[in-house]
């Protein structure tokens, strides 16, 4: 049995150390925050092949408890015109039906299971450094404590400390727009449109989506296209309706629902810059691994950042169990992975950047409408990894 040491609690980092305590190893996960954070970040969606990891991991009902299904997509043009309308992923099978939560309630559900399963999760556990050894590795905390294993995960994000200290050379880049999320439950649209379905706006001036809850409570973005980032301060610095006030005059120029919704919310609009890691960042330094949004964070348009991070934590896990050392386990990791994951950040980005991006490979990262079976067998518990 090895130990290893998960710097990062959120969802790659606990949903890898619930596959890792499947496959049998010791495990630890060093969360920064001082608590669950369950109100840290926006809506995101979990898409059928992340919904499926999580099945691998028995925390099916962890995460079902929240949210709600999404079963079908919709486009809208400029004018408000329906282009098309589908099913989203597999929708034929409850287990896997898409599903809207917020970022926070997923890591709070994810972080339960795994204190359930008696996984240790360190709270203010603030990564300073990192000392590989021919032996071991060893974290050291900014609070004077260090913890030694046979592996360190990096799993703690676009900014990953994990990162700074073995690749202070990669470095996340903007993908070209601005995106902006909110929540009300004052939409004009609420209850209006059906249950379960996602729509999404190819507006004139941004890209916008929007869907209501069985409570009433609409979930919207906007992605805008914009030649800088926003900076920290821009960010900090912000009114309370500042974002909201910049939006709607944007979203006014087209005959959709958009402006109306974004109108409809009240303080806070979140803002964030879409980034994304430069494909052929590297991902391993002596005994640590970068998993997650620290090794192949995407722009968020094509929705798939948690169900890649859920992918990533079933068949590290099947790796480290199935391969002779953990050096070949690494090795077949990467070597399945990142295909995969850069496939879905190039097409990611090139949306973002309003690039026009080649045909999908069978792989289909993006909201696939059929079934990927070479994914299934992969994230399949059962089968082993060769």
């Amino acid at each position: 049995m090895a130990r290893l040491l998960v710097i990062g609690g959120g969802i790659a980092g606990t949903a890898a150390a619930l596959a890792l305590d499947k496959a049998g190893q010791e495990v630890a996960v060093y969360e920064a925050h001082p608590d669950s954070a369950e109100d840290i970040g926006a809506f995101l969606t979990l898409a059928s092949n992340g919904l499926r990891a999580l099945a691998q991991l028995d925390a099916t009902p962890a995460v079902t408890s929240i949210g709600f299904p999404l079963t079908v997509m919709r486009l809208l043009d400029a004018e408000g015109g329906e282009v098309t309308r589908a099913p989203l992923g597999e929708a034929d099978d409850p287990a896997l039906r898409y599903r809207c939560l917020r970022r926070g309630e997923l890591n709070a559900a994810l972080q339960s299971e795994a204190a359930r399963r008696g996984i240790d999760i360190v709270h203010g556990a603030r990564l300073a450094s990192v000392e590989n050894g021919s032996d071991g590795v060893t974290a050291h905390f900014t609070d004077g404590s260090t913890a030694s294993g046979d592996l360190l995960l990096g799993a703690d994000g676009l900014n990953s400390a994990v990162r700074r200290a073995t690749a202070p050379t990669a470095q996340p880049r903007y993908a070209g727009q601005r995106v902006f999320y909110g929540c009300t439950t004052s939409a004009p649209t609420a209850g209006e449109d059906e249950a379960a379905c996602i729509t999404m706006i190819r507006g004139s001036a941004a890209a916008f989506g929007h869907t209501t809850s069985p409570d009433g409570e609409t979930y919207w973005f906007a992605r805008v296209t914009a030649d800088t980032p926003l900076t920290a301060d821009e960010i900090a610095l912000a009114t309370p309706t500042q974002w909201r006030d910049l939006l709607v005059p944007l979203l006014r120029k087209d005959a959709t629902p958009a402006a109306d919704i974004v109108a409809a919310t009240p303080a806070p609009v979140l803002v964030t810059n879409a980034t994304e890691m430069p494909n052929g960042t590297p991902w391993r330094s002596g005994r640590t691994l970068l998993v997650g949004d620290a090794a192949h964070a995407a722009s968020p348009a094509t929705g798939q950042g948690a169900s890649m991070a859920l992918e990533d934590a079933v068949i590290l896990a099947k790796c480290l169990r199935d391969a002779p050392d953990t050096e070949s386990a690494l090795s077949r990791y990467e070597a399945l992975r990142r295909p995969r994951v850069e496939h879905n950040t190039t097409v990611s980005g090139n949306i973002s950047r309003g690039v026009h991006a080649p045909p999908p490979r069978p792989a289909a990262n993006q909201a696939p409408p059929r079934r990927d079976d070479e994914i299934v067998r992969q994230l399949e518990w059962a089968a082993t990894l060769r």
